[in-house]
This record gives structure tokens, sequence and C-alpha cells, in this order.
């Protein structure tokens, strides 16, 4: 096994109209916490953590993620992903998603935070079978610098790829470097500081559920730009453009209910972090 800064390998499987953990394992600054359930006594959360608070130049983690079988998991970080000034090598994080025959996976982490000259690589590949349904967001801010001024990282790179029974069927790359490009401008942010990008996945998604979606995103836009655009398989892609962290989690969140009542008759759930 790689030399990792944090390793974590975590696995869930079905049992009796339950989902419990199969195996859990972590080594170095990556942990994650026991599962809890919410509203719902067949979905476990879990919260993945890092101990020492943020990540440093030349971190490197891995996360292993396995959902069995019909189970079900929610899957959040404790806190924001901090990453300090990486002058040297960038700090990377690898996950990977394994989702068997009709399982479901609910993937939310905190908003990545770059400080200034923070370099930081994400790259997350998910493997779906037939009947898998997934919902994968990140949120991305304008970062932290000691005098105020935004945008003062070096480079965030966010890699997604999603390969369904084999097929690849996403590939979504996104970098942002304010060293070399304009973020603010035409074709990037367009004036706006924060940046949601969200995936939804699922045998449900037909085309008349993403038009719904899509008339009732718009109407709690607000100062938000909303992009959503259908997958070539029954899914779509949505993109947020706002000017806080709030904002993109309230369209998130009305998305997540919507798909949890329409797609599985269950309630909104709250991960309860404040």
């Amino acid at each position: 096994m790689e030399n990792w800064t944090g390793f974590l390998r975590l696995a869930v499987r079905h049992k009796e109209e339950r989902t419990i953990p199969a195996e859990v394992y972590n080594r170095g600054a990556f942990k994650v916490t026991p599962p809890i359930y919410l509203d719902d006594p067949s979905q476990p959360c879990f919260y993945l953590m890092n101990p020492g608070g943020g990540y440093v130049g030349g971190d490197r983690y891995k996360a292993e993620i396995h959902v069995g079988e019909r189970a079900q998991m929610l899957l959040t970080t404790q806190s924001s992903t901090k990453i300090f000034k990486t002058l040297t090598s960038p700090v990377t994080q690898d996950t990977s998603i394994v989702m068997e025959k009709d399982s479901y996976l609910e993937y939310m982490p905190d908003p990545i935070i770059a400080y200034q000259h923070a370099q930081y690589l994400q790259n997350t590949v998910i493997r779906m079978e037939r009947g898998a349904s997934l919902i994968y967001g990140d949120i991305i801010t304008p970062g932290w610098s000691p005098d105020g001024s935004l945008f003062r990282y070096n480079r965030l790179q966010l890699k997604t790829i999603v390969y369904y029974e084999g097929e690849l069927v996403v590939l979504d790359h996104l970098q942002l470097r304010p060293e070399v490009h304009e973020v603010e401008g035409l074709g990037i942010l367009e004036g706006h500081t924060h940046f949601g990008t969200m995936t939804v996945i699922g045998e449900k998604a037909t085309s008349d559920f993403v038009e719904q979606m899509s008339d009732a995103l718009s109407a709690c836009a607000g100062s938000c730009k909303i992009g959503l655009s259908a997958l070539i398989l029954p899914g779509f892609s949505l993109r947020v453009l706002a000017s806080s962290t709030q904002q993109i989690e309230a369209i998130f969140e009305a998305c997540q209910r919507c798909v949890r009542k329409q797609w599985f008759g269950k309630k909104p759930i709250s991960f309860r972090k404040y």
C-alpha cells in the first residue's frame, strides 16, 4: 500500500432492510465516525474527518468507498476542506467509489476553502452498476488570505469520472488558476465568488423529472445563476454560481429533497452539523 498521509476504506452492505458497516479501516490523518442513523434507520450516515484541521503541502489522501447491493449510505465531512499554503508539492485527494446494483449514495462534502498559495488536486472515480442511484456535489469558495483578498490560491483542480456498467458516462474536469485566468471573468465565475457542482444519476431521472427539477430550481435561484444539463444516461449535472456558500447549499438541499421524496418516498435529511 502506498505511503498516504491518510488512507480510509469504508464498505457497507444491506442486511434485513437496513444498511450496516461491512468494513471500516483508516490509517494516518484520515478518520471516519461510527455510523449515525439520522431520520432514517435504513441509511447510515458517516462523517469523514481530518484530525489535523487541514491539508498542507505534499499531503496525499486516499479514500475507498464501497456500497453493496441494495445498500444505502449518506456520506459527508465533519467540516470544510481547508488547504493551507503549499509552495512545493500540491495536496492530492483520490477517492474511489464502487456502487453495486440498486445501491444509493448521497455524498455531499463541506465546501473547499483554499488559503493563499494553496494547490489542491482532487480526483474522484465512481463505478456504478445498473439500478444504482447517486447524488454527489462539491462547493468551491473564493478562499482566504491574510489581507482579506479573494482568489489568492494558486490552483484548484477537481476531476470527477463516472462509469456506469463499465461505460464512461461523465468526465468533469474543473480547474481554477487565479494567477493565470481572471476567474471572476466571462466564461468562468462571471462576477460571482462561489461555485457549486452536483451530479445526480438514477433510473428515475426521466426527461420529465429533469424538466420539473429545472423549473423548481429556477424558481428559487434568486441572484444565483443555475445551469442544469441532462446526461447521456438518466441523470443530470447541476451548476450554481453564487455569492455565498449558503446560497448554493440551499439549492443543493432543494434538489436532494426532491430526489429523496420522488424517487424513494423519503423525508428530507439534515446532517445536523450546527
